[in-house]
Parts: structure tokens; C-alpha cells; sequence
């Protein structure tokens, strides 16, 4: 097809429009950096005969989640932005759906008056496929080493079209939850809280590892192959997020004016100081908490606490508000582990970090910041979407938390009931003690090496 340059929308491939597509751009990438990330803690962590599979799954999840919301899900989170237009699920879903219109348009084609700034919204579809992938990376460090590949495969779906649903009401300035209050800058509930959610329901039907809290007899104890590793991936997940900050922000005239991406007044500079505060923050309890108990995952849990419980607000905390936040955070983490262990629950990473720390840092935003102007949308000045109407509040931060939780265990009480009864969830425990790498893909391990047969 030849270029009719008489039909170009100059407006639409503009520089200006050209730098927001950059950023939005630079958000996939730290997205994938993430993913990088979480796959070089769970190299670090998983122990080493059920590792290939643990890697596998974990890929084909993000995947599974990727493919799914570009099929549908982008059309479902959209919606918010058609329904105040007085527009229709069903006009999101005929325009982003995989075939849609707007998916396959080119941007210099599509006149500004029918959809203005079509590059960027074309490359949130990508930015936000990549966070549904995570949310199934995620969810499988709850069920890695026990739960079957095939129920894993299947919950990966249902996880994006739920999650991506919840996503509507939760993220963005104009849904059912955030119009009236819900603030939540990051989505740390609909990407967070979900599948902790989920691992709720799930894990009491996994059972423990073998070796995770008494020896068993093929596997005497559960041990991290490489903290080292795991630390890396700590790190590469600290480069690859302010990329995704970016990414959570709207820019309007004049030229950048930075408005969060719940319309809450905010700018870039505030933004990224209060990630980097959380981290910090988080990272001093936590190396505290990690000498006092004598348990080292503190090291690792205290940055990551700080993180996931100051991302709800790193648009509207001040740097100080943010650091003392942060602070806070491993202790909520380190009271949800603890609890946990005490119980046989093995679970350590969903529960504490974002059960713990996540909500713990959902409600301290109610209360911080109570009464902070946002929703809506830039430009509506009256009526039930009208720019910045509602505001921060603690009963609000609690009702979206609650929902979703709920959310998460509700999709997996609904699935996960169906699989036990059809396929199963569990794999048996000898086969669990003996590796899934052995069970699936037929390789032996000697020691940390993997054996390949003479054919590969």
C-alpha cells in the first residue's frame, strides 16, 4: 500500500507525539527488565532439580498472559475511557480487541478528532500485556515445584481475563473504584494483591514442598541454591522499574505537564525520588530485621517491602512521607512471614510482600494523604467524571483492597475447583521429591549440573 501523503494526519506523528511514544515505549522495556528479574530470583531461590521447569513455566506463563490481553484484555481496561464518552463495552472491545480497529489502523491514517495520540495508545496495549504476563510470573512463585503444568497453563488464562477485568475497576481515573477514591498510581491490586488472592485459595491445596519444614526422605532439606543470583535480580527489577513509572504517567499541554495516571497532581522528579526512597527505606528495616531474627530473606524482602508498599502513591507522597512509609513496610512483611511459617504455610513471597506490605501501604496512603484531589479526567469540568472530583480516602483504599483480594481468591476458588475435579492441581509428593525436571523433560541433575543424554 502506497503512502498518500495528502491523507497523512500531521498531528498524529508529530515530535511531540513522537517523545510520548518514546516513553511509553522505554515502559515496555522495564517491564520485560522485570521479568528478567523475576526470573534471576527464582534461579536463585528454586531448588535445583525442579529449576528447568520452574523456568519454563514461568516464561510460558508470561506468555499465556501476554497473548490473552492482547486478545481481549486491553478492550476490557480501555472501557472506562469509552464509558465517559458515552460510549460502550462494546465499542472498546470492537476497536482494541486483537482484530479491532484501532490495533490494526495506522496512526497517520486515523484522524485526531476520531482517536487522538493512536501511537501511544497502540503501545499501552504492549506496556500493559507485559504486566499481564507478570501477574501469571507471579502468581506461579506461589505454586512453582508442586502445582501441574497443564493447571497452571489454565489459570494463566483465567488470571488475565480476571485480572484485566479488575484492572477496569481499580487502575486508571474513571472506573467504578477509582472515580470515587480508589487511588492506586502503580496498580499494585490489580497486579499485586490478584494473584496473592489467588495463591490464598491455592496454596492450603498444594500442601508444602518436600523439605521446606521437616526433612523428608529424598529431599532432608529445602535450600536455596544461589541468594547471589537471586540479589542480581533484585536489582535488575530496581533498573527496570522507573522505565515503568514513566510509563504510569499522562503528559498534557503545556509540552509535559505530568499528571498521574489516576489524575492526581504529581511530577516526575516527585515520582522517581519516592521510588527510590521506598527502595531505601525498605532497605534499612529490612537489613535491621534480617540481623535481629538472624534470617537473611529480610535482606531481600526489606527493599522490596519499601517498594511494593509505596508504589500505590509515588505520585501523591512527599519524599519524606514516602520514607517513613517505607520503613514501616518490612515490618508488615515480616509479621505476614512469620505468621506463616509458624503455620507450615508455604508461601513466602505473595503473602509478605504484597498481602503484607502491599495492603499495609494502600491503607497508610488513605491515611497520608486523605483528602488529595484526583479522578476523572482532564478537560471534563462538571458531571460525574469531572477533572480531579474525588478524593483519597481511607474507607475507599480498604474497599479496593478487599476487592482485590477478593478478586484473586474468587477466580481461583471457581478454576481451581474445576481443575481438581478434571485434570487435578497437585503433583504427586515423590515426583515433587524426585524433580519435576526429571518428571517432565526426562533430565537428571548432578548436583547443581544438569545431565544431558548423549543425543542432546
Amino acid at each position: 500500500m502506497s503512502l498518500n501523503l495528502a491523507t497523512v494526519h500531521a498531528d498524529q506523528v508529530s515530535l511531540n507525539a513522537l517523545v510520548q511514544n518514546l516513553v511509553y515505549a522505554s515502559g515496555t522495556v522495564g517491564a520485560i527488565m522485570v521479568v528478567v528479574g523475576l526470573l534471576m530470583i527464582d534461579a536463585g531461590t528454586t531448588r535445583s532439580k525442579n529449576l528447568l521447569t520452574s523456568t519454563i513455566e514461568k516464561l510460558m506463563g508470561f506468555f499465556i498472559g501476554f497473548t490473552v490481553y492482547f486478545m481481549i484484555g486491553f478492550a476490557l481496561w480501555a472501557a472506562q475511557y469509552y464509558i465517559i464518552e458515552d460510549a460502550t463495552l462494546g465499542d472498546s472491545i470492537a476497536d482494541w480487541w486483537l482484530g479491532g480497529g484501532m490495533v490494526n489502523a495506522r496512526a497517520h491514517e486515523v484522524s485526531p478528532d476520531v482517536f487522538p495520540g493512536l501511537n501511544t495508545f497502540q503501545i499501552f496495549v504492549f506496556f500493559l500485556a507485559c504486566f499481564a504476563g507478570i501477574i501469571n510470573v507471579l502468581l506461579h512463585f506461589a505454586v512453582a515445584e508442586r502445582m501441574k503444568a497443564a493447571a497452571y497453563f489454565i489459570l494463566c488464562i483465567a488470571a488475565t481475563l480476571a485480572s484485566s477485568a479488575l484492572s477496569w475497576a481499580t487502575w486508571g481515573s474513571v472506573g467504578p473504584l477509582t472515580n470515587p477514591g480508589f487511588h492506586d498510581f502503580f496498580g499494585v491490586g490489580f497486579v499485586y494483591l490478584f494473584p496473592a488472592g489467588m495463591a490464598l485459595v491455592l496454596v492450603p491445596r498444594l500442601g508444602a514442598r518436600p523439605g521446606m519444614f521437616a526433612p523428608h526422605p529424598k529431599v532432608p532439606s529445602y535450600n536455596a541454591p544461589s541468594i547471589g543470583l537471586a540479589a542480581t535480580g533484585l536489582m535488575t527489577i530496581f533498573a527496570g522499574l522507573p522505565m515503568v513509572i514513566l510509563s504510569c504517567l499522562f503528559f498534557f499541554d503545556p509540552e509535559a505537564l505530568a499528571v498521574s495516571v489516576t489524575m492526581a497532581n504529581t511530577s516526575v522528579g516527585i515520582a522517581f525520588n519516592n521510588y527510590g526512597l521506598a527502595w531505601a527505606g525498605g532497605a534499612i528495616s529490612g537489613l535491621m530485621i534480617a540481623y535481629k531474627t538472624r534470617n537473611y530473606a529480610y535482606t531481600l524482602l526489606g527493599p522490596l517491602a519499601g517498594y511494593v508498599a509505596g508504589a500505590s502513591g509515588f505520585d501523591v507522597y512527599l519524599p519524606w512521607q514516602m520514607f517513613l512509609v517505607s520503613l514501616g513496610a518490612p515490618v508488615a512483611a515480616w509479621a505476614v512471614y512469620e505468621f506463616t511459617l509458624r503455620r507450615g504455610i508455604d508461601e513466602h513471597k505473595l503473602f509478605p510482600l504484597f498481602l503484607g506490605a502491599g495492603s499495609y501501604g494502600l491503607i497508610m496512603l488513605g491515611i497520608f494523604q486523605a483528602g488529595t484531589p484526583r479522578g476523572g479526567y482532564l478537560g471534563i469540568e462538571d458531571g460525574a467524571y469531572a477533572f480531579q472530583h474525588g478524593q483519597i480516602g481511607i474507607m475507599m483504599q480498604v474497599v479496593g483492597t478487599l476487592a482485590c483480594i477478593g478478586a484473586g481468591a474468587l477466580t481461583a476458588l471457581i478454576v481451581g475447583v474445576a481443575l481438581e475435579k478434571t485434570i487435578g492441581l497437585r503433583v504427586a509428593e515423590d515426583e515433587q521429591a524426585d524433580g519435576l525436571d526429571q518428571l517432565n523433560w526426562d533430565i537428571e541433575h548432578d548436583g547443581d549440573a544438569i545431565v544431558l543424554s548423549p543425543s542432546e
